[in-house]
């Protein structure tokens, strides 16, 4: 945990979180990470409108090396990685045999090790898998989570304050446009689906854009100078609970607390940064392409207001949601947002109406419909 003044751990505040370090890193020396400094709602309002460094060095960390990591990716993933080039960034999925999704990884390579950033507790599953499929190739997988840290700089000021490390000109990302149903073969580009532009760190690591701002992977030993490099340079720490409610108020999901064994990557959007329509065959991939040629993903990823009446209590990850006492979906992440107040992302059914009057626990919820 980066080691400021007021930091409250996660932990702390719930033992059970999945927001800390598994039990193999921990006893590596990987720390918790903070929950607020003091003030979440003030931190929350700084990543909105201005800049804030996030700890999120309880990210699990998997290196890729050896030359036939790009090819070998390719075929076991969502993604078009073919094409991925030194210093770019994407995103991928592991999916099920039947598509469901299993793993979501961030991705970055560097010409020499292709990176993947997941979420805690899910680095070993996700390594398991990659060594499992290895067969001859030329590859070595490992979990670098014990070296590597991740921090975040989130806000629409992010790059100005990571031009404190001397990164400067990182592009926006690029997002392929998600085709049609039934859309001509070789209409989509042979490349990933979004891209993100990436530059190295004098101290080793790396800087990547990414939709909410910066993301820095440092080596562990680095890792209080370059939070204090950073510090001086006048960007103030922001908890994890502000970044999971600006994640929250832009709808982007989170494998494994958004989603359940059923999901599919249609149903939480994450076809356009993840999932490449047609780069050929993977594990998956039937189920992706019959359900986006059939347009009709069977539920919706939405933002579910909170009454905040009933109880200032959110409801736990996997909550139910109600409609005249049917279940017609879950609640994934609940958060106290500084200016919507008490909202969740929830999984409901595709029919379901944004003007429906729905419950989730004994509070009343309302959906979104922006």
């Amino acid at each position: 945990m980066i080691d400021i003044g007021g930091a409250v751990a996660v932990e702390a505040i719930d033992e059970a979180s999945r927001d800390q370090p598994d039990a193999e890193h921990r006893a590596a020396g990987v720390r918790g990470v903070a929950a607020h400094y003091g003030d979440p709602l003030r931190e929350q309002r700084t990543l909105a409108t201005g800049v804030g460094l996030v700890d999120r060095s309880h990210r699990g960390v998997v290196a890729v090396s050896g030359p036939e990591r790009i090819g070998w990716l390719h075929t076991l993933t969502s993604q078009h990685l073919a094409a991925l080039g030194p210093w770019q960034g994407t995103e991928l999925l592991v999916l099920s045999p039947h598509g469901h999704v299993e793993q979501h990884a961030m991705v970055t390579e560097d010409g020499e090790t292709t990176w993947l950033d997941t979420e805690p507790g899910m680095t070993a599953g996700l390594l398991t898998y990659l060594e499992k499929m290895r067969f001859f190739s030329q590859v070595e997988p490992r979990d670098a989570t014990a070296d590597h840290a991740l921090l975040s700089l989130v806000g629409p000021q992010a790059t100005d304050a990571v031009a404190t490390l001397g990164v400067t000109g990182l592009a926006a990302p690029e997002v392929l446009t998600v085709p049609g149903p039934k859309f001509r073969s070789g209409e989509l580009p042979p490349r990933p689906t979004i891209r993100y532009d990436v530059q190295p760190l004098t101290g080793g690591g790396w800087a990547r854009r990414v939709p909410l701002g910066v993301d820095l992977l440092v080596p562990r030993p680095a890792l209080d100078g370059v939070v204090a490099e950073l510090r001086a340079g006048g960007v103030p720490a922001a908890g994890l609970w502000a970044y999971e409610a600006v994640r929250v108020a832009a709808r982007r999901p989170r494998v494994g607390v958004d989603t359940d064994h059923r999901t599919i990557p249609a149903e939480v959007g994450l076809i356009a940064p993840a999932v490449h329509l047609d780069k050929g065959c993977y594990r998956g991939q039937e189920t992706v392409a019959r359900v986006h040629n059939l347009g009709k993903p069977p539920r919706r990823l939405v933002l579910l207001h909170l009454d905040g009446v009933t109880t200032d209590q959110l409801p736990a990850a996997g909550t139910p949601v109600t409609l005249d006492g049917r279940t017609v979906g879950f609640v994934g992440t609940a958060v106290h947002h500084y200016e919507l107040g008490q909202v969740a992302l929830a999984v409901v059914k595709r029919n379901l109406a944004d003007d429906a009057r729905l419950s989730v626990g004994d509070a009343a919820a309302a959906v979104d419909p922006g």
